[in-house]
């Protein structure tokens, strides 16, 4: 049993640096007993607004509508900060003792925060490198992708050809 977790795979972040990842995460769905998949909602009082000034991905809009088609039985959670780290997938991953696998959008800022959220809260993130990217472009996804070596260790990053999930 394995647990993967999408994160904000949606119509809003899919631009030429993130169009391969819909497919890629839709396959990937089928290879992990459980299926948890994440949408960014930028609520009207969020730090985004505020700080950074994004308008964005109101709740309702679109651009947050998931780019892929989730299984029947997947988790699907609105979410207003970078990690998708929530108390569901934590308890999750803790209950089964599993690792939980990581995909998505953006390589550099959402993937980065929850795989750090979930690595400090003693869970095991495992990072499918191909089936992440930064919607910023490739400089992005890399940066990201350098940081998460660095801080989660290079055995947390896999790829999805080297069997990432297999129930």
């Amino acid at each position: 049993m394995a647990i993967l977790l999408i994160v904000d795979v949606q119509a809003g972040f899919i631009n030429p640096s993130t169009g391969h990842i819909p497919e890629a995460v839709q396959r990937l769905q089928d290879r992990f007993a459980t299926v948890f998949a994440s949408r960014f909602e930028n609520a009207p009082d969020s730090p985004f607004r505020r700080w950074k000034g994004l308008a964005r991905f109101a709740p309702g809009m679109p651009e947050t509508a998931l780019a892929f088609t989730p299984r029947a039985d997947a988790r699907v959670f609105a979410k207003g900060g970078y990690s998708a780290a929530t108390d569901a997938v934590i308890a999750g991953a803790k209950d089964a003792d599993l690792p939980v696998h990581l995909c998505g959008i953006a390589t550099d800022n959402c993937v980065l925060a929850t795989a750090i959220d979930l690595f400090e809260a003693g869970i095991r993130p495992i990072v499918i490198a191909d089936a992440c990217a930064s919607h910023a472009g490739p400089d992005y996804h890399e940066a990201g992708m350098l940081l998460l070596k660095r801080l989660l260790g290079e055995a947390q990053i896999v790829f999805a050809a080297e069997g990432a999930g297999d129930k």
